[in-house]
C-alpha cells in the first residue's frame, strides 16, 4: 500500500493533533494513520503536511535536516531596517540563538482568508506584514523572534514548506500531494 501525503490548510484555533480536547485535525481530515510532519501552534494557521511515511516525517521534523519554511507574519508596528537585519542575522531567544533567516517586509497585506476570530484592531497602532523563511522550527520561534525586536506577532500563517505553497486551499481544506511534489520533498537538502 502506497504512502499518503496530505497538504492541509490548518485553521486558526485547531490543534496539530488528531486526539484531545477542543478542535483537532480529526474534524478536517478523516484519513486513518496519517500524522503531522511538524507542528503549527493552536494560534497559528496555514500549511501542515500529514503523512504515514515515517522516514519523510522524521526527515522533516529532525532539527539536523533543516529545510525552508516560509511564514507571513503580521506584527504590531512597522519594523525598521535595523530590526529586519537583526531577524535576518539570527538573534538570541531564551536558551538558543536562531539561525540566519530570510526576511522581507511585504508592501501590501497578503491575500488571505479572514481569520476567525479576527485579530484585535487598534486604531492607534499600525501593523505590518513580513515574510520570514526559516530552516529550523523551534517552539513558537517566529513569535519569540518578532517579540525580541519589539514587534509582537498578531497573525502567523505558514505559506510554504520547501517548494509547497498554500495557494488554492481555504482554511480546513486539504489535498493529496502530486508525485512530483513528494519527490521534491524527499530531495530537500539538510
Amino acid at each position: 500500500m502506497p504512502h499518503r501525503y496530505i497538504l492541509l490548510h490548518k485553521p486558526f484555533g485547531v490543534r496539530s493533533q488528531f486526539s484531545g480536547e477542543g478542535r483537532t485535525l480529526k474534524q478536517f481530515v478523516a484519513i486513518k494513520d496519517v500524522y503531522p510532519a511538524g507542528r503549527l501552534d493552536h494560534d497559528s494557521e496555514g500549511l501542515l503536511l500529514l503523512t504515514d511515511d515515517g522516514v519523510l516525517q522524521h526527515r522533516l521534523t529532525d532539527p539536523r535536516f533543516g529545510h525552508p519554511r516560509t511564514y507571513w507574519v503580521q506584527v504590531e508596528g512597522t519594523p525598521d531596517e535595523r530590526a529586519l537585519q537583526r531577524l535576518a542575522a539570527g538573534l538570541a531567544i531564551r536558551e538558543y540563538h536562531s539561525r540566519p533567516a530570510q526576511i522581507r517586509l511585504l508592501r501590501e497585506e497578503p491575500a488571505l482568508p479572514p481569520r476567525d476570530p479576527p485579530i484585535r484592531y487598534r486604531k492607534s497602532v499600525p501593523t505590518a506584514w513580513m515574510e520570514i523563511t526559516l530552516t529550523e522550527g523551534k517552539n513558537r520561534q517566529v513569535r519569540r523572534m518578532t517579540a525580541a525586536i519589539g514587534h509582537p506577532t498578531l497573525r502567523l500563517v505558514r505559506v510554504g514548506i520547501g517548494d509547497l505553497r498554500l495557494r488554492g486551499l481555504e482554511p480546513g481544506q486539504w489535498r493529496e500531494l502530486t508525485r512530483d511534489e513528494v519527490e521534491k520533498l524527499k530531495k530537500l537538502k539538510p
